[in-house]
């Protein structure tokens, strides 16, 4: 299979998470958050949040709870030496916090390509639900894949 447009519409399973606030605080610190509502649980409840919330961009990490997360790539054909991450969008829909159980799952909504194929992009949407099969949050990702020069012999 290659990557072109027959695969919009395919659809495939993500990852699964449960957010620990252990895990919380590493991503906050790790991406430079200093609202003490993401690393403090007092400083959350105050704020009037039932515990530590997501940081935004954390939702990114659940389609990655995968044995493979790209398999589904090298299923297209992709050499993933080819892969650029391009573009990501965040639509929020409610708050996720430490203790729900966040699962993914992706549709394929567009490919196209520019430079007469030598970048192709796809184009994902990801919706991420709690335990309850709430949305929390829908993601949009374009992937790059670059034509990589013919291995000369």
């Amino acid at each position: 299979m290659g990557l072109d447009r027959s695969l919009i519409g395919e659809e495939r399973a993500g990852g699964t998470l449960l957010v620990t606030r252990s895990r919380l605080r590493l991503f906050a610190k790790a991406t430079g958050q200093t609202d003490p509502i993401f690393v403090d649980l007092d400083a959350a409840q105050q704020a009037g949040h039932r515990d530590l919330p997501v940081p935004p961009t954390f939702f990114f990490g659940v389609d990655l709870e995968t044995p493979d997360p790209f398999d589904h790539l090298t299923a297209y054909g992709v050499d993933l030496r080819a892969v650029l991450h391009g573009e990501q969008e965040f639509a929020y829909h409610r708050l996720a916090y430490a203790g729900d159980e966040l699962s993914s799952s992706s549709k394929v909504v567009d490919v196209y390509e520019k430079k007469g194929g030598a970048l192709r992009f796809l184009v994902t949407e990801l919706p991420v639900t709690d335990q309850d099969g709430t949305v929390v949050v829908t993601m949009r990702n374009t992937l790059v894949v670059r034509a990589l020069p013919e291995a000369s012999s």
